[in-house]
């Protein structure tokens, strides 16, 4: 079923398995029966080549997959760099044969290979060059590789003044960010041990922390705690609770010259293990003008899920920050785009199936969250999630709804909300605005539409939306007339 107030268009974006980066391969963790690694063998085998075979074997290596990345030699350098220690001491080898060992630990890895979906869609920071009632945008996609691992990626295009859609041609040289430390408050520090109910026992390191510090700071200030005062009582499983703290913070960084699509945010923090999931981008004004895009997405180590902040400005330098508190315990958090009352406010599906809305001082730090809807109509009455950030009208804030129904159908709905107090439910709407049509409900998960946050222009809206996890579209929606529905039902 589709409501008169959505139309869909004919772009379909599907996973493409050609898309690959190239990452570190460790061939086996395990160790031989002699008790030597097999990363030491492969190693050994590389350096009693001939120096010949080393030249042919790294020229073929080029030839067959230097056009596929933008900066093959200097992958293959960096990963010969994280293996390097296991060469035997002394050892002097050519520029060719550490390369060559590079190659022996790099794999490419098909981002796309088994799925592409949940996209969510903000205003891009360039809007310079377009025609009259043109808009750029920036989507974000959820692609899945081998192992079912999560990655987010980015398209651009232009929603155009006829109601239509364009999307521009993707890179092809996909590659993750630089990873790098990003600095916390030690009061977060303190909030995230307190909420993994570790506390004493880090006094000594805490107190010689900065107020704002990195995680080289932090191994500084453990360096500096004597041994004997370091390992009283549980303080070691402490440090590393600090340690995985400062993991789930961190900085990723891409190069200006590197398009857009060509940006891939990959697992970087030990719990996204398995994934980076759903994330939901908004573009956050502040009172005082200024703007920055947040996005929420959910971290995957193969067992436990947790939510997970992005703060960017330009989608070249993304800061991620772990969330806390008792709202950020689950799938589904949506920040609203500006400051209610004074303080960030954001959707929580914190008991699982029902909306929720929680507030923070500074985005990371979340309370309790208040029930402001629960699931009553018969296409979601197994849960009721949002479909992306709210998106502010004159009437009151849209919120885009999911719902789960019979056969585990997924559908997508509407509520308003109160522009001054949004745990004021206004209205939502009795039936779905979408739900998968014929072409739409085979899939990787199927009979499933979902989206993780639609664009405003002017009075349309534009909904990029996931197909049955399996590829994306794109419906424009009414906008007076949902919200007029909204109010009148």
């Amino acid at each position: 079923m589709t409501t008169d107030l959505l139309r869909r268009v004919s772009l379909v974006l599907r996973a493409d398995p050609s898309r690959v980066i190239a990452k570190l391969f460790l061939p086996g963790q395990e160790t031989l029966a002699n008790g030597v690694s097999r990363a030491d063998q492969v190693i050994h085998r590389v350096l009693a080549m001939r120096e010949d075979q080393v030249t042919r074997t790294l020229a073929d290596t080029m030839h067959r997959f230097g056009d596929r990345h933008a900066d093959l030699p200097g992958i293959l350098c960096g990963h010969f760099e994280l293996v390097a220690h296991r060469l035997p001491a002394g050892s002097e080898i050519s520029d060719n044969r550490a390369a060559l060992i590079g190659a022996y630990f790099t794999q490419e890895y098909s981002i796309e290979a088994a799925a592409l979906f949940n996209p969510s869609m903000v205003a891009h920071p360039d809007q310079s060059g377009l025609g009259p009632g043109e808009l750029r945008f920036v989507m974000s996609v959820r692609a899945v590789g081998e192992g079912h691992v999560s990655s987010i990626e980015f398209r651009t295009g232009v929603l155009t003044d006829d109601g239509d859609v364009r999307v521009d041609e993707e890179g092809r040289h996909l590659a993750p960010g630089r990873p790098g430390s990003r600095t916390i408050s030690r009061e977060f520090l303190s909030a995230a041990l307190e909420e993994d109910a570790t506390l004493a026992p880090v006094g000594d390191v805490l107190s010689l922390l900065p107020e704002e510090f990195d995680a080289a700071d932090v191994e500084r200030a453990v360096a500096s705690v004597h041994h004997d005062r370091l390992t009283r009582g549980s303080a070691e499983a402490a440090i590393e609770r600090i340690r995985g703290i400062m993991a789930r913070n961190y900085r990723v960084h891409f190069s200006s010259e590197r398009p857009l699509s060509e940006r891939v945010l990959f697992p970087v923090a030990p719990d996204e293990s398995h994934g980076v999931e759903d994330a939901r981008f908004t573009l956050f004004v502040e009172d005082t003008g200024e703007s920055t895009y947040y996005a929420t997405y959910t971290a995957f180590d193969g067992v436990n899920i947790a939510p997970r902040l992005i703060q960017t400005q330009d989608f070249q330098d993304f800061d991620i920050s772990q969330l806390i508190g008792p709202a950020a315990k689950n799938k589904g958090m949506a920040i609203f785009p500006r400051r209610v009352l004074g303080r960030y406010l954001a959707l929580s599906r914190w008991d699982r199936e029902s909306i929720g809305i929680a507030s923070s001082a500074d985005a990371r730090q979340w309370g309790d969250a208040g029930t402001i809807q629960t699931p009553e109509q018969p296409w979601e009455v197994i849960q009721l999630g949002n479909c992306g950030p709210p998106i502010e009208t004159e009437a009151g804030w849209l919120v885009l709804t999911h719902g789960v129904g019979p056969m585990r159908e997924y559908a997508i709905g509407a509520t308003l909300l109160d522009l001054d107090d949004p745990t004021k439910l206004i209205g939502a709407l009795t039936e779905p605005l979408l739900t998968p049509d014929a072409n739409e409900r085979e899939g990787y998960v199927p009979n499933v539409v979902y989206s993780c946050g639609a664009l405003r222009h002017g009075d349309t809206l534009a909904l990029p939306y996931g197909c049955s996890d399996s590829a994306i579209r794109v419906g424009f929606i009414d906008l007076p007339r949902l919200v007029d529905r909204l109010v009148s039902d």
